[in-house]
């Protein structure tokens, strides 16, 4: 698509003042114009609007077969320029669909994608690989609302619509335990790579919100998630088995973790035997009381390796970034990089646990202990804390080369804030004290962080536009 035609100095006021009343990121809008513009990683020589599929933005109408109608006729340009496909305002209510390559889904700021509360709209999928069963029940699983495998360059992005789970039907048989399948996620890609997610409100999910597996070269930014902090697992981004992931700027409040990285669970992760592997987490704001704002594990059978984190803010949030396996889950956590967290009313600053042991099934290999090595915490500031640290490895598998640097934690009353059990490791500059597992050096250290680039970092998105649209 052509670029949006240069703007006058009063158009560009105009677009100044509606992207800051928005809060948009990198999203602006020629008023009068008919004409937006938007980052991807890719732009589309084709574009169609739902409504030219059928689609009926009323909130009851399903648009289930609208979707797939759309994606299947707009697959015929994927090789040729690729396609974008507009939902404009209005709520349209839709069971699970599949992308396809070479394809952008956009919304519009006014339109709300509503997941249906109907099962009969959910196809049942097989369950993941790496994981040799589903989390809520054994067999299968239902599809994701958007879903997609074996993709190469997918976009959903928007002008920070809404896609909205409707989660309370799916978190009420949850709690039932009337679950007979897995319930489904928001969006999952797998055996995918060149992923862009970005600029949207996702809320209520039926359980994980952003799911990729088995997936490359993903970025990931500008999302706002929200579901109640009671609501079941609704965790935020949960790259898993993935490589070369990007995440910035996103602000999320969860029943569950914010971020999970994962990697296969137990036996069938250690089989499947697929890293999570650089990945980038900045600019990251996390509300969940019950849990972390960053999860390392705990199935990570497939090993985690090469992940970096900076410029991290939780409020109210149990744990910052916590290290979860158990006996049975094998493979490594490595190679973890933390620097500058801002932290205010926490159960834990630190938290490392080797007895997170929920398996699969009585399949497990006893004999599988994860290495955990090679954890770097910097530049920490916490307010309003319980305590300081709870810090379990594994007997006879201790966690090893943890390094913590540069932290005041300031702490309520309970006398013993580092509870510390089979880990090794230094620390410095460090408050209050640590225990004496983790020694302070005498000449004060700054733990690593590494000074080179993941491969993601240097994707840049082009301006897209989108012109001559009659719903803008």
């Amino acid at each position: 698509m052509k670029p949006c035609p240069k703007l006058s100095d009063s158009i560009v006021v105009e677009v100044i003042f509606t992207v800051l009343l928005l809060g948009l990121q990198g999203v602006r809008v020629a008023k009068g114009l008919d004409c937006l513009e938007y980052p991807a990683i890719s732009c589309r020589k084709h574009s169609a609007v739902l409504t030219d599929f059928g689609g009926v933005g009323d909130g009851k109408t399903s648009n289930t077969k609208a979707f797939q109608y759309a994606i299947s006729n707009l697959s015929h340009y994927s090789s040729d320029g690729g396609a974008l496909l507009v939902v404009p305002p209005g709520k349209w209510l839709t069971g699970s669909f599949n992308l396809t390559n070479h394809f952008t889904l956009f919304l519009h700021n006014e339109a709300t994608i509503l997941a249906s509360q109907d099962e009969s709209e959910w196809p049942t999928v097989k369950v993941l690989p790496s994981y040799g069963r589903g989390r809520d029940a054994p067999d299968g699983r239902f599809s994701s609302l958007i879903f997609g495998t074996n993709l190469t360059d997918v976009v959903i992005t928007g002008y920070h619509g809404t896609i909205d789970g409707q989660g309370s039907y799916w978190w009420d048989k949850f709690h039932k335990d009337e679950l007979k399948l897995t319930r489904p996620y928001m969006i999952e890609v797998m055996f995918s790579n060149q992923i862009q997610i970005s600029n949207l409100t996702l809320i209520n999910s039926p359980s994980w919100f952003v799911h990729p597996i088995y997936s490359s070269d993903i970025i990931i930014q500008g999302l706002t998630i929200l579901a109640p902090v009671d609501s079941p697992n609704t965790d935020g981004i949960n790259p898993d088995s993935c490589t070369n992931t990007r995440i910035e700027d996103c602000y999320i409040v969860s029943g569950d973790d914010c971020i999970a990285i994962k990697s296969g669970w137990d036996e069938y992760g250690i089989k499947f035997g697929m890293p999570s592997q650089h990945i980038i987490i900045r600019r990251l704001e996390c509300v969940s009381p019950d849990s972390a704002m960053i999860a390392l594990g705990s199935e990570m059978s497939g090993g985690i390796q090469d992940v970096r984190a900076e410029d991290l803010t939780a409020i109210n949030t149990q744990s910052a970034v916590r290290i979860k396996t158990a006996v049975g889950r094998g493979a490594y956590v490595r190679d973890i990089f933390v620097k500058g967290m801002n932290l205010n009313t926490m159960k834990y600053v630190f938290w490392m646990t080797g007895s997170y042991g929920s398996h699969p099934d009585p399949g497990f290999d006893p004999k599988a202990l994860p290495n955990i090595t090679g954890i770097n915490y910097r530049d920490v500031f916490a307010d309003n804390v319980t305590y300081s640290a709870r810090l379990e490895g594994i007997a006879n598998d201790p966690f090893t080369g943890i390094c913590i640097s540069n932290v005041t934690i300031h702490s309520g009353e309970k006398k013993l804030q580092w509870n510390c059990t089979d880990i090794e490791g230094v620390t410095s500059n460090v408050y209050p004290k640590p225990c004496e597992l983790l020694p302070e050096k005498e000449e004060l250290i700054e733990c690593p962080y590494p000074d080179d680039k993941v491969p993601i970092e240097s994707v840049q998105l082009k301006t897209c536009s989108l012109k001559s649209l009659s719903f803008f």
